[in-house]
């Protein structure tokens, strides 16, 4: 089955505006979907779009939307009422990095709004609608962060746990109703957001950093076969170490100093 025939005429992908989510806009688009693209910043969704359209001569949708608000997502699912929509990415993050404390509250609310309800709710309405008609697709995107508590990071990394677990569970339940999820579990992107973020560790020898495009590829080639993804063999190999070898404190420590040499000056 191809994968337009598999995933239908439209993808959203929310989170779309640049790194990752750019990334898989346009592979998308090269593989022949048309685009519902969600993300905060207008001006470089319009970029993204004109640059797609372009390439690919595709349809695009864009919709200015901040999706850590509760009204954003009632609007998404007006917006695309209409269109088929096949294949869900939802690559939209927000990290509060530093002390848990140093950051308000709200912060961290906004973490749980943008990385948890609005993917648990997308999925639960569109996953609805994919049900219906036999066929269609989830891409959740998680974090290795996620695979053991992450000091500097805590709430980010707890929010993508989540992500990690509904979308396995998911997975067993809609595999036989023609409905793929897949969870990726990324290492370190060389994203826009992730370099604003000004880790100490970035390039350089043995630097483990992965193109957005590879990233996409190694998801979107893996959904429908299995439930999860950790792109880049270095990831694989040391979140086999971090899960499996190390005691559970010692890899909790050991990404604790990890992250205090990137981001505590």
């Amino acid at each position: 089955m191809s994968f337009q025939t598999q995933y239908g005429q439209w993808a959203l992908v929310a989170g779309a505006s640049e790194g990752l989510g750019a990334g898989y806009a346009k592979e998308l688009a090269s593989r022949g979907l048309n685009l519902v693209l969600v993300a905060r910043r207008s001006e470089l969704l319009q970029t993204l779009s004109m640059q797609i359209s372009e390439t690919y001569h595709v349809q695009i949708i864009t919709l200015a939307l901040d999706l850590s608000s509760p009204e954003s997502l009632d609007q998404i699912l007006q917006a695309t009422n209409e269109l088929e929509i096949g294949l869900l990415v939802y690559n939209a993050a927000y990290s509060a990095v530093g002390p848990f404390l140093d950051t308000a509250l709200d912060g961290h609310i906004r973490e749980l709004n943008t990385n948890i309800r609005a993917p648990l709710y997308l999925t639960y309405l569109l996953g609805q609608r994919m049900l219906a008609r036999g066929h269609g697709g989830i891409v959740l995107m998680s974090s290795l962060s996620a695979y053991q508590g992450s000091a500097y990071i805590s709430a980010y990394a707890a929010t993508k746990a989540f992500n990690i677990v509904l979308a396995e569970g998911l997975w067993e339940e809609w595999r036989t109703r023609g409905v793929d999820v897949l969870v990726c579990v990324a290492g370190a992107v060389k994203t826009p957001n992730y370099l604003a973020s000004e880790p100490e560790k970035t390039g350089g020898p043995g630097d483990m950093t992965m193109a957005p495009a590879i990233v996409v590829r190694e998801a979107l080639n893996t959904l429908g076969r299995q439930p999860y993804v950790i792109p880049g063999r270095m990831n694989r190999v040391s979140s086999f170490v971090m899960r499996h070898l190390l005691p559970r404190k010692s890899a909790i420590k050991f990404m604790g100093k990890v992250l205090r040499d990137m981001y505590v000056k």
